[in-house]
Formats: C-alpha cells, sequence, structure tokens
C-alpha cells in the first residue's frame, strides 16, 4: 500500500522504459504491443500506486499512455505499464 490517498491531484517524471526491457522483467507473454512501460526501475520511489489507474502518462503535452498496472508501488525494478494510446488512435479517431 502506497498510503492515504490524495484529495490534490498529483504528479511526477518518470522515464519510460524500452519494450524489450519491460518484457525482460514482465515476460514477453505480458507486455502487449498496445503497452508503454514507465518508471525509475533502478531507485523507485515515483510511480503509480492504488488509485492511479486510469490516469494519463504525458510526453510534453501529449497523452501518451494511460495507467493499467504494475507490480507494487514504486517498486525498484519494476516498471508501471500503460496502455499505449497511439496504438488505439485509429480507434479512438473512428469513435469520437
Amino acid at each position: 500500500s502506497g498510503g492515504p490517498l490524495s484529495d490534490v491531484l498529483q504528479a511526477v517524471q518518470v522515464p519510460i522504459v524500452t519494450d524489450d526491457q519491460c518484457r525482460q522483467i514482465y515476460g514477453a507473454n505480458n507486455i502487449a504491443d498496445s503497452m508503454i512501460c514507465a518508471g525509475d526501475i533502478e531507485n523507485g520511489g515515483v510511480d503509480t500506486c492504488q488509485g492511479d489507474s486510469g490516469g494519463p502518462l504525458f510526453l510534453e503535452s501529449t497523452i501518451i499512455g494511460i495507467a493499467s498496472w504494475g507490480h507494487g508501488c514504486a517498486s525498484p525494478g519494476y516498471p508501471s505499464v500503460y496502455t499505449q494510446v497511439s496504438y488505439f488512435i485509429g480507434f479512438i479517431n473512428s469513435n469520437s
């Protein structure tokens, strides 16, 4: 558990983790092409936690991911896994 939920919007900067690195950590069958991973895997401490699912991952002003799942809360060695928005852009454009 990461502690009590905040009433104030939180934000952190996290590095993008390569697909190859993420697949090594979680297993190739668990990371689909529609996913993107991010987090400080060396140090941990800042990343998603319970209650963050559905939250955005931005690159500058562009949303590139939607928080989905991970291992614990900001655990060293384990990035968070996001739905990769660009993978679904055709669907989004066709249905918006």
